[in-house]
């Protein structure tokens, strides 16, 4: 076996160079200057760089099948162009008359057959590993939103832990601007976020997948993982990452006017610094954990507000609050200036245009009430109205 897979790895080699050769620039990394480790690379042709058993299988699986497939095709056709020449009108050969020969159709039947049986066991075996989600150490729920993940650490080191991932607001100013100027091309340009998904190395993760509004997928190819995060349903997926670092993926479904804005980032920690991480998460939470019951005042809840609005709100609505094309506009918006402020407190938990404006039952009921009452106070919208965390927390359904 490992003498077919070193043949098999130094023709996949070859025909690498070959393509390499012959490859366009529409396979380049559009705004890169290097290679980023764990995510795309400038020209890349290849799969990315395994870091499980289940990418490497995949890649493996990939050269078997391609090679496989190229050899028959070499074969059949040049030995029906062969035979075509050779045996060509022009140098006075004769179209021979003769029917069927039994051996010929045995031939033709039982060859193709082990063929197919051949290529079907690995491709099999490969596709019941990824498939065997059982014995996980770690369990994390990954919800897909338009558009952001959100993450919920349901089971071993970490349970209780959850939080959104949204793209870097500085990498979204950026692409909003027409891409990064020439020569400050970040590597991870619109792949970078604010929170990353972490977990610990050589330690089995599986993911469960969901969606609150459309079909996304979440997938990150170094870990060979691609699983459809489906609205109403759970589907799930597994990784065991063998080596430290930083992984990237993104959504692979089309999930509206901002797939491309929904990046995947992993962190993959050694289990020291794993624990570590767990213990600050659990802190900050604790920290962050809001009475639903307090009265802020006015000052306070919009200065809070204004940080909720810059992560979560300023890239499509701008952080003047003017709105870009189809996204309205806050500032002199009428839900926002309305006196009934459960009009807008409704429009962020429950979302409205066919989720164009998406719902935002993730943040805490202090949070939506602090960036309600921030719109409410900012700009050229000066109502004075306040929204306390009890008032949201009544419209939750």
């Amino acid at each position: 076996m490992n003498m077919m897979k070193s043949i098999f790895n130094k023709l996949a080699s070859l025909l690498l160079a070959a393509g390499a050769w012959a490859g366009t620039a529409a396979f380049t990394l559009a705004h890169a200057v290097n290679d980023l480790p764990g995510g795309p690379a400038v020209n890349q042709l290849n799969f990315h760089p395994a870091v499980t058993k289940i990418a490497e299988s995949q890649a493996w699986l990939h050269w078997f099948m391609l090679i496989v497939c190229s050899v028959i095709f070499v074969a059949v056709f040049g030995v029906m162009f062969y035979s075509i020449w050779k045996h060509r009108k022009s140098v006075g050969h004769k179209p021979a008359t003769f029917h069927e020969s039994v051996v010929v159709e045995i031939v033709w039947t039982i060859v193709p057959f082990i063929i197919v049986i051949g290529m079907a066991l690995p491709a099999t075996k490969v596709v019941v590993a990824m498939k065997d989600t059982t014995n996980a150490d770690l369990t994390i729920k990954a919800t897909g939103m338009q558009w952001k993940w959100g993450y919920d650490y349901l089971k071993g080191e970490g349970e209780g832990i959850g939080f959104t991932s949204t793209l870097d607001s500085a990498h979204r100013a950026m692409s909003n601007a027409g891409g990064p100027k020439k020569g400050e091309e970040p590597d991870n340009y619109l792949l970078k976020v604010d929170n990353p998904l972490v977990v610990p190395v050589n330690m089995k993760v599986r993911i469960i997948t969901t969606a609150t509004d459309v079909i996304h997928a979440f997938a990150v190819p170094s870990f060979g993982i691609k699983q459809d995060a489906i609205p109403g349903f759970v589907r799930d997926t597994w990784f065991r990452a063998e080596k430290v670092g930083d992984y990237y993926g993104q959504c692979q479904e089309l999930c509206g006017k901002e797939h491309a804005y929904m990046p995947i980032h992993v962190k993959v920690l050694a289990a020291e610094d794993y624990s570590k991480w767990v213990d600050g998460e659990k802190k900050k939470m604790a920290a962050k954990a809001d009475d639903p019951a307090k009265v802020w005042t006015q000052a306070d809840i919009v200065k809070r507000g204004e940080k909720v609005y810059a992560a979560n709100c300023a890239a499509c609505h701008q952080p003047n609050g003017k709105g870009a094309g189809p996204i309205k506009p806050l500032d002199g918006a009428a839900v926002v200036l309305n006196a009934d402020k459960n009009k807008q407190i409704l429009v962020l938990l429950n979302g409205q245009n066919n989720a164009a404006m998406p719902a935002w039952r993730a943040l805490s009921d202090t949070d939506i009430a602090a960036v309600i009452t921030y719109t409410k106070n900012n700009w050229s919208n000066k109502t004075g109205q306040v929204v306390q965390p009890a008032d949201v927390l009544a419209l939750r359904k």
